[in-house]
């Protein structure tokens, strides 16, 4: 009888890289019970504070992000070859392995040790512009997994078979307990609830634009609240914006149950990484997507247009000027605020795109890998 595969999730860094290889890791513990699952992770505190809340064991990497600064070039060099190390040891004292890259300077040395190795390598790339640890990785890889169909040309060059799925979600997702998240925050069920969002560290700039129209928003207090994840870093100076607000309000640091959090809200306000827009979409939620505006490739307006041409979502920019910046947030948002019917209509809207199973395609494709039959 063939031995239970091992399998090796490699990437980290952020929620957006970390939950969707939990969902497939989900996946796998579901058909696979025995199976062994590891993560290897950054040594953010990101990464340790949501694997901590899974049964899965992880190895944190002294991996860091290519700089082409001749010290910061020499560090990252250092940092490869280590991390690689490290994963070669686990990787050669486990029978029947199989590496899934998740994206992030993490995954490259990982996956890189896989290949001298012979393990095979699979890719994850829920993103629909490829970061460039997915890029070049991508030339080790035997299957790779995209959630938008425009994403598989960039992997042209690839040998691997490339397969669009969808973004792997949480299973939690499936079955959302909104009632859980309005009796942990305390929230009015006689009201709507506004959702602000700068995704798993928050976001600096959303929270000050959201705190200089509290003033505008208390003409919905009567009929809103708000929710705000502010992340942790930020949350006691957001909260102290939030002090002399009239609209009901919860300020929260960080919250982990986004697929409760997301069937309670009417209308969300957050950032449009890949992860983010597939939960929108999942969780049937009106959004105005603020996507991040530094990323040289603008990935993240690429994901929000997806839930834009299908009449989900509204893209503001980002812009850099503070007052035109909340002029036209409020242009977008009092309006919706206001209209039911809208809401609604972009509510239905989201059923265009969401993906339920992704999570569990990858799961049965890394199981054929390993040579099981379920």
């Amino acid at each position: 009888m063939m031995a239970t595969g091992s399998f090796f999730f490699a990437g980290g860094g952020t929620g957006g890289h970390i939950y969707p290889a939990i969902a497939v890791a989900e996946q796998l513990v579901k058909l696979k019970p025995q199976a062994p699952i590891n993560f290897f992770c950054s040594s953010r505190d990101i990464d340790s504070q949501i694997l901590s809340k899974t049964d899965f064991g992880c190895t944190p990497l002294p991996a860091t992000g290519l700089s082409l600064r001749p010290g910061k070039l020499i560090e990252f060099c250092t940092s490869f070859f280590k991390s690689a190390a490290i994963a070669k040891e686990k990787l050669a004292a486990s029978e029947n392995a199989v590496v899934i890259g998740i994206g992030g300077y993490v995954a490259a040395p990982v996956c890189f040790a896989a290949h001298k190795l012979g393990v095979p390598v699979v890719l994850v790339n829920v993103d629909s512009v490829p970061g460039k640890a997915n890029r070049f990785i991508a030339r080790w890889a035997q299957r790779i997994f995209v959630q938008f169909e425009e994403t598989a040309e960039y992997f042209k060059k690839s040998k691997a078979k490339v397969s669009i799925v969808g973004c792997p979600l949480r299973s939690s997702f499936s079955k959302p307990q909104p009632q859980e998240a309005i009796d942990k925050i305390g929230l009015d069920k006689s009201k709507k609830t506004l959702l602000i969002t700068g995704a798993s560290s928050g976001s600096e700039s959303i929270n000050r634009t959201v705190c200089s129209l509290l003033e505008k928003m208390s003409d919905f207090a009567d009929k809103w609240q708000v929710v705000h994840l502010a992340g942790r870093v930020n949350f006691e100076t957001v909260k102290q914006m939030y002090a002399d607000a009239t609209i009901a309000h919860n300020v929260v640091g960080y919250y982990d149950d986004m697929a409760d959090l997301l069937a309670a809200a009417d209308l969300v306000l957050g950032r449009s990484g890949a992860v983010s827009v597939a939960e929108y979409a999942a969780a049937g939620c009106p959004t105005i997507c603020m996507p991040y505006p530094h990323h040289k490739d603008m990935h993240q307006y690429l994901n929000a247009s997806q839930l834009v041409d299908a009449g989900a979502a509204i893209i503001v920019d980002d812009v850099a000027d503070e007052t035109d910046r909340a002029e036209w947030l409020w242009e977008e948002l009092g309006p919706l605020l206001k209209d039911n019917q809208k809401r609604e209509e972009m509510k239905k809207n989201c059923e265009q795109i969401g993906t339920a199973d992704a999570a569990s395609k990858i799961a049965n494709e890394l199981l054929s890998i390993c040579g099981q039959k379920l």
